[in-house]
């Protein structure tokens, strides 16, 4: 918190610094950040038109693939470009609004919130799958599914409503430099002249209830499937499904533990730079990996993606 005094006006714009210590490689790291992010859209983007074109892919497991598909290719866009943009010099790239600022940390908490949820809703259509799959039908039926992504998206849209409402009553009265490459509380705190104890007591909660109550739908989800697993006789169909298992539960892990890391504390961030660095794990590189660990290794999408290239291919002839 920047101390107070009565000379000082309201900010109505912030510079975001980004990677302000990579000048000499600012097109390396601007080329690398360029690919994940066309990656991370291309490939959500096949995925959600592959599950809509093919029939055989009309089941809940896709359903909500193509919601993660949605999330991840908004997550990213929220911040990436902004990012890029500064990197390479564009005018006004590092330059945002406090409105503009508000808004970006807005809706990439409402995405992020909405991703925890929407890994639990997952995790645990996994578990009824594959440890209940007699009452699968009743259990995790298409209201059900909707009703569950309904759910995820309205409580993620809730979750920084409080946050950024407090956010938006503090005094920012200068310096105006975001020392990051987004609109991140932690920063932002930093800069405020206003009392932030309370802001930061609120952000602490909230994140604990979002990260906690989802991490642990996971955890027992998985638990179970796994116990599950365990009394698979076919030594290959075992190691099989604890492949999957264990692709899944690494980004998992990766993306709760960032997230953990930055937002479960009561206090501003010191190591900024360090920061820099988680954060790039749960906004870019997580994205970029969730569909190819919950999509692109299924057989069945597989099977979709090469029937659709037969079939352009076929046309083409």
């Amino acid at each position: 918190m920047q101390p107070y005094t009565q000379n000082w006006t309201q900010v109505t714009e912030f510079i975001m610094v980004g990677f302000a210590g990579v000048h000499e490689a600012h097109l390396l790291f601007f080329t690398l950040f360029l690919t994940m992010y066309v990656f991370t859209v291309v490939e959500n983007v096949a995925i959600i038109l592959v599950v809509g074109l093919d029939q055989r892919l009309r089941r809940p497991m896709y359903f909500f693939l193509t919601h993660l598909s949605c999330l991840e290719i908004l997550y990213t866009s929220v911040t990436v470009p902004k990012m890029l943009a500064g990197l390479i010099g564009v005018d006004g790239g590092k330059n945002i609004s406090f409105t503009g600022c508000l808004s970006q940390l807005f809706i990439f908490t409402f995405l992020g919130a909405t991703e925890c949820f929407l890994l639990a809703a997952m995790a645990y259509d996994r578990y009824v799958a594959i440890c209940m799959p007699l009452r699968y039908g009743a259990l995790v039926s298409w209201g059900t599914c909707i009703r569950l992504a309904a759910a995820c998206w309205l409580v993620g849209f809730l979750t920084p409503t409080l946050p950024i409402y407090l956010m938006s009553q503090l005094t920012f009265c200068g310096p105006n430099i975001i020392n990051h490459f987004f609109c991140d509380a932690s920063p932002l705190l930093a800069l405020s002249c206003s009392d932030v104890a309370l802001k930061e007591t609120v952000d602490f909660m909230v994140s604990l209830a979002v990260l906690l109550v989802s991490s642990v739908v996971i955890a027992v989800s998985y638990s179970n499937i796994l116990w599950t697993l365990l009394h698979i006789r076919l030594a290959a169909e075992r190691r099989k499904a604890f492949s999957t298992c264990a692709a899944h539960l690494t980004v998992v892990s990766l993306f709760y533990g960032t997230l953990f890391f930055m937002y479960v504390r009561t206090k501003v961030a010191s190591s900024i730079n360090f920061n820099k660095v988680v954060s790039v794990f749960y906004s870019i590189v997580t994205p970029m990996l969730n569909p190819l660990i919950y999509s692109l290794r299924n057989k069945e999408v597989k099977g979709a993606l090469g029937r659709a290239f037969s079939l352009k291919s076929l046309k083409e002839q």
